[in-house]
């Protein structure tokens, strides 16, 4: 064999094992929370309901237009909100739903799957259920859970608990519906490109991702300037889990269901990540930046470490059983074309959005109505912080990995 032709060979390959084989779950765990260290220090801690809330007003937005903005819930949205090419979280949403499209098109996994007609009524549930639960906790299972934890948050710890009773509820609602439940069967089909188009299709992504980002260094504005690298690491963050097949809702659902434990040590081990760089630049930054920073330390600690972040955290994972993915499993599923879960993210969206506007009109939050704010280093201090994190992560790893050889916290049928 010529040398041409074992360099084409490893060339192959390479593109094999980054855009078409499904990627190591610790691997990509390990992944994920460098990437969201490196957005954290770029921008700001990413996550999912940003962009569906922002989505959400824009919706609503057009309602209260067409039907006047002078009572009801309409009166929340007298004025547009932030452009969503604009607004950082929308930003986020976008790049990573077109990270996940690349990567599925790239693998050649990209189809619309129509699914049965009950599981499309399921989705109009399990959105309105993610969207209360997610406007309680103050985020998603990303801004609410993975991102608070690792932003040194309590409120994370909060959502936490409700996530892992939710996820059990759910489990056992699928099992009675699985049983007892024969409606909606039908419908299901699947509509897919040639294999053979599916890579350019990827490509074709890819260069819109490159030219939106370019496009946003032209910018005289330097917070839409920054959005440059935003919708960068958003899009890389969305290519590997997509790669990974990486869902958080998983690592609570799987020690439950089949007493696998390998999504949720991959999920503790990308929490350990992201909180010791945030412990870095949360200590760092202010310094430098004299409490400006999107990194200080009150910014992204949500007033919901109470029954807000325990019940809202429940709620959701309840929706998210429904749905099959969390906020962020939601749109990677959607990149690489789940209908089920685009018919999640209206309801989500909308129901999100008219919550959220209404507690902020009331103060919810800002008055502790929800819970309180905790910002767990001015109470233990960074290393205490860092302590504590690790404690609670080595506890959770005891226990699923105790599990998966005992099946003791396994859901019976």
């Amino acid at each position: 064999m010529g040398e041409q032709s074992i360099m084409a060979n490893k060339a192959r390959e390479l593109y094999k094992n980054l855009c078409q084989s499904e990627w190591n779950t610790t691997i990509t765990g390990l992944i994920v929370g460098f990437l969201s260290v490196l957005m954290m220090a770029w921008w700001r801690p990413w996550g999912i309901v940003g962009a569906l809330r922002n989505w959400g007003d824009w919706f609503m937005y057009g309602l209260a237009s067409l039907f006047g903005a002078e009572s009801g819930i309409f009166e929340y949205y007298a004025e547009a909100p932030k452009s969503i090419f604009v607004d950082s979280g929308s930003v986020i949403g976008i790049g990573f739903l077109l990270g996940a499209f690349v990567s599925a098109c790239l693998g050649k996994e990209f189809a619309l799957r129509v699914p049965p007609h009950r599981e499309m009524v399921k989705a109009g549930i399990a959105g309105v259920l993610m969207g209360i639960g997610s406007a309680l906790a103050g985020g998603c299972n990303i801004g609410g859970f993975y991102n608070a934890v690792g932003s040194l948050a309590a409120n994370g710890f909060a959502m936490m608990v409700g996530l892992v009773f939710g996820v059990i509820l759910g489990l056992k609602l699928l099992y009675l519906e699985m049983e007892h439940i024969s409606w909606g069967d039908g419908g299901a089909k699947t509509i897919a490109p040639p294999d053979k188009y599916k890579p350019w299709l990827g490509l074709s992504a890819f260069l819109v991702l490159c030219a939106a980002s370019y496009a946003y260094t032209g910018s005289d504005n330097d917070y839409a300037a920054s959005m440059c690298g935003v919708i960068l690491l958003a899009a890389a963050i969305g290519y590997a889990m997509q790669r990974g097949r990486w869902c958080m809702v998983q690592g609570f659902r799987e020690p439950h269901m089949t007493g696998d434990c390998s999504m949720a040590k991959s999920v503790m081990l990308s929490i350990a990540v992201v909180a010791l760089g945030a412990a870095v630049l949360k200590y760092q930054v202010p310094m430098r930046a004299e409490g400006e920073s999107v990194l200080a330390a009150e910014n992204y600690v949500r007033g919901t470490f109470g029954w807000g972040g325990v019940i809202g955290g429940f709620i959701f994972g309840v929706g998210a059983m429904f749905a099959g993915g969390c906020g962020s499993g939601t749109l990677w599923r959607i990149g690489e074309g789940q209908v089920k879960l685009m018919m999640v993210v209206p309801f989500f969206a909308i129901t999100n959005s008219i919550l959220v506007a209404w507690f902020r009109d009331n103060d919810f939050e800002a008055d502790g109505i929800l819970g309180r704010f905790v910002y767990l280093p001015d109470v233990f201090g960074y290393g205490g912080t860092l302590i504590l994190i690790g404690f609670a992560l080595a506890a959770w790893y005891v226990i699923v990995t105790w599990n998966e050889e005992t099946n003791k916290l396994i859901v019976p049928m």
